[in-house]
């Protein structure tokens, strides 16, 4: 008898408590493979702590969670080596050139020198930034900088990639470049992404919304199924209803 294959990313009752205040509060969500899901809250919500649960900088207090189900718990080396992440704050070298700084993370992840630089040139070359190889990174704009760490994050070939809010201080194209960028990842290696963000117009056209507040899953589903679950016209309508509600509940 076959089994199915696990989740691409298993979340299960997560705990992180600062203080008093639980930031994820028993957390619980899977995604499949070949998923572009909008991780969708406002600032506060909890979603760079689940990130940072995530890709192993915090532990949680309690809970559980599973990349291509290995245990983040039992086998943090391997799950993690399944995980590609591009975090809010930039994390480049600006005086190193673009290829230096993806060389070097090739090494950390232990690529072969010739894989590495197979993939920077036909990666850099897809994404727009062939002609910049050869150039500090400070150099480059705001939305090229953002690719230059999807190209990194995504250089030893991920199972998941996390993106903690990587649109925030980008115009409106680059917005726009990313995201194809990174949908274009879920098409072709059918990799698994959880976006985070708190703009509405960059959940609209995701496989899978999840709604965050207080640490909270208010909804799951589509973006017409949470439409449905919380009520309203739009995703942005549902979604400024939901949240409103849940933090005048809080103030009971």
């Amino acid at each position: 008898m076959q089994r199915d294959p696990a989740p691409a990313l298993a979340v299960v009752h997560l705990i992180k408590r600062y203080g008093m205040r639980n930031a994820l509060a028993g957390l619980s969500f899977t995604l499949p493979e070949g998923c572009f899901a909008a991780l969708l809250g406002p600032n506060g919500a909890g979603k760079s702590t689940l990130f940072q649960v995530l890709s192993g900088l915090f532990v949680a207090d309690a809970g559980e969670a599973h990349v291509s189900g290995l245990s983040l718990r039992r086998q943090a080396v391997a799950s993690l080596r399944r995980l590609g992440v591009v975090f809010q704050q930039m994390s480049l070298d600006l005086d190193l050139s673009v290829a230096s700084n993806l060389r070097f993370h090739g090494d950390l992840q232990g690529l072969p020198r010739a894989l590495a630089q197979q993939r920077i040139d036909e990666d850099c070359r897809a994404i727009g930034l062939g002609g910049d190889l050869d150039r500090p990174v400070r150099e480059l704009s705001g939305g090229n900088r953002r690719k230059v760490e999807l190209v990194r994050a995504l250089l030893h070939r991920p199972a998941v990639l996390l993106m903690d809010e990587p649109t925030v201080g980008l115009d409106p194209k680059s917005r726009r470049d990313l995201i194809a960028a990174v949908r274009a990842d879920v098409r072709s290696r059918g990799s698994t992404v959880l976006w985070a963000t708190h703009l509405v117009e960059e959940a609209d056209g995701a496989d899978r919304v999840l709604v965050l507040h207080q640490g909270r899953l208010l909804a799951d589903g589509s973006p017409q199924e949470v439409c449905a679950s919380l009520g309203g016209a739009s995703l942005e309508q549902a979604f400024l209803h939901a949240t409103a509600d849940a933090a005048k509940s809080s103030e009971r």
